[in-house]
């Protein structure tokens, strides 16, 4: 199992155990990803990096100083 972290601009859209779709959106030299319906978006992967998942499960919604992430397992 593989976890990654998302940034979440907005709280109460999400709960842990929410099971919710990843789609990966393509950069010139990097990959980036979209959870759910735009609830929260990663940081950039590089091509090594890349997740397979189209699919993951919400372990935790987290609350920092630079906003709120949330931490999404993944089946690979």
């Amino acid at each position: 199992m593989r976890v990654e972290r998302f940034k979440m601009e907005r709280t109460g859209l999400l709960k842990e155990g929410d099971v919710l779709s990843i789609k990966e959106y393509e950069l010139p030299s990097s990959y980036y990803y979209m959870l759910g319906h735009a609830y929260a978006m990663s940081a950039n992967y590089g091509t090594l990096e890349r997740i397979k998942s189209t699919e993951g499960t919400v372990q935790k919604v987290e609350k920092t100083e630079k906003g709120y992430y949330v931490d999404v397992a993944l089946d690979e």
